[in-house]
């Protein structure tokens, strides 16, 4: 079945397009989820919310506006960013043991090999230095526009308009 035929079967709650929807991409929505969270209970966890979101909200993907691939793993980047932003996940993240922190610490500074695992990374090594560095903070890290502003120690605004800039170039190379 073609994707596009898919999307359109997915869109009218047809189950059998959802459960290869869900095989075609639940493992890399998963890997996404798991970069910003690290915490495997919670990707699981999220990982669910996000298929719901998928089968409630189907109707509102616009072919005209994106690849659905790029809508899947923007509603899964949302959702993880929602969690660990949550008052219940920080409250929990507060008791984590000595150990954790160098997974945490390792993960924040190197995300090549994620990149490489859904193929992003030769997209990514086309763009200059600043924007590597932004959308490495903003889109994979997880991290707020005014956190990579101090990250970076540059102004918000300058933050955002580079942002901006650095994705429409990331969008003509790919697209």
């Amino acid at each position: 079945m073609q994707q596009d035929q898919l999307i359109a079967e997915l869109q009218q709650k047809n189950e059998r397009a959802f459960e290869r929807i869900y095989q075609l991409y639940s493992v890399s929505t998963y890997g996404i989820i798991f970069s910003i969270t690290k915490d495997e209970k919670v990707s699981e966890e999220i990982l669910q919310d996000v298929f719901m979101k998928i089968w409630n909200n189907a109707s509102s993907y616009n072919p005209e506006k994106g690849r659905f691939f790029t809508w899947v793993l923007n509603i899964a980047r949302n959702a993880s960013i929602d969690k660990i932003r949550s008052k219940d996940f920080k409250n929990k993240r507060l008791n984590l043991k000595s150990d954790n922190f160098v997974d945490i610490l390792e993960s924040k500074s190197n995300t090549s090999g994620k990149l490489d695992a859904i193929g992003l990374q030769k997209y990514l090594d086309i763009l200059e230095p600043t924007c590597k560095k932004l959308i490495d903070l903003l889109f994979f890290k997880g991290f707020t526009q005014k956190e990579t502003a101090e990250e970076l120690a540059m102004p918000l605004g300058t933050v955002k308009t580079r942002n901006r800039v650095c994705i429409d170039k990331l969008r003509s190379t790919v697209i």
